[in-house]
């Protein structure tokens, strides 16, 4: 499953000119206001007219170099809004069913996206989480080749958000489709995204996997200073009786707070830049739990007094971000050992989603 795009188009005053290639999983189109990204997913559907460019899925042509382009109805993309757009006349079994051949998908969808109960409801009678599920199982049971979510949680509180996550991990890893997804998130991009495309002002300014580019110091200033972080895989090692979950990753384990699951399950953890320490010794009686030795691979100036550190611990890259005074005075450089300390709580559950 691929997906490769390349468009031109003038939007007003944007220019948009994009290349990038989308694997199987999600890829992420990230960026701010503007970049442009809704535009891409509307001309991978078939809802804008680029002026120029190609569009292939799977290896058929749905947008041609010459202009001869496929129309949307006959694409097999389907495409979840930011709101939900249900029918109000029809019950949750009668929207899940709009658009689908039969209803032999329906069990599996419903079990899926934890709606079996919702079949008789009327949209009216859900929450904005329940809603937008039952739009995704709608966009599901069309049998797509190709998901597209713009922003499709733009519109919930956190408590919705912190709901349908979970679902959207099992999505991607049980729906065997690729999932081109919008958002200008770093949150929900680092719980889900495992390609990202990062766009400016209607360019891609980087593609690649996504835990490389979120560990990237120099793409700090896209994501914001505040926001920038490294994803980590890990397992979980063991569930303590005192609320802390015992996370094994490369480099080492990581206490967290109660994160849910058995022992072997696999996780991502996502640790902010700015909870991060470091010591050039171990530090010894000190409350935090997590101490990680790790190497430093490059330090990046920011703007102001701030510098973005990259370090390897294990096989996994994190991000420290510190002063330049700091960095001065432990004399950090590549090939500096160190060590990485990170406080427990300093990790929202939010942070820790499904491998």
């Amino acid at each position: 499953m691929s997906l490769s795009v390349t468009l031109r188009h003038r939007l007003g005053t944007l220019d948009l000119d994009v290349a990038f290639e989308a694997p199987g999983g999600v890829t992420a189109l990230f960026g701010r206001s503007g970049a442009g990204k809704t535009s891409v997913v509307n001309a991978v559907a078939g809802l804008l007219q680029p002026d120029s460019g190609s569009i292939v899925l799977n290896g058929k042509s749905l947008l041609s170099q010459g202009g001869t382009s496929v129309p949307k109805h006959r694409r097999r993309i389907g495409y979840v809004f930011q709101d939900a757009r249900l029918f109000p006349h029809l019950s949750v079994r009668g929207n899940l069913l709009y658009g689908a051949r039969n209803d032999h998908g329906l069990q599996r969808v419903t079990d899926l996206l934890g709606i079996g109960d919702l079949l008789r409801r009327r949209p009216r009678a859900l929450s904005g989480g329940e809603a937008q599920r039952v739009a995704i199982g709608r966009a599901l049971l069309s049998e797509p080749e190709l998901l597209i979510m713009d922003e499709p949680l733009a519109a919930l509180d956190a408590a919705r958000k912190a709901e349908i996550l979970p679902y959207l991990e099992r999505l991607r890893d049980e729906a065997g489709l690729p999932i081109l997804f919008v958002s200008h998130s770093v949150e929900e991009v680092a719980r889900l995204a495992t390609t990202l495309v990062l766009m400016d002002r209607g360019r891609v300014v980087r593609t690649g996997p996504a835990a490389d580019l979120l560990a990237d110091p120099t793409l700090a200033p896209i994501f914001g200073p505040r926001m920038a972080g490294a994803v980590l895989p890990g397992r979980i090692a063991a569930q303590h009786d005192d609320g802390l979950t015992e996370i094994a990753v490369s480099g080492g384990r990581l206490f967290l707070p109660a994160t849910a699951g058995a022992p072997g399950d696999p996780l991502r953890v996502r640790i902010a830049a700015q909870d991060v320490m470091l010591a050039l010794d171990r530090p010894e009686n000190v409350s935090a739990l997590n101490i990680l030795s790790a190497t430093v691979t490059e330090v990046q100036p920011g703007q102001g007094p701030g510098v973005m550190v990259q370090l390897r611990a294990g096989d996994d890259l994190l991000l420290a971000r510190i002063t330049r005074r700091s960095a001065d005075a432990l004399g950090l450089r590549p090939g500096t050992p160190c060590f990485a300390v990170l406080k427990s709580v300093a990790v929202a559950q939010g942070a820790v989603g499904r491998g």
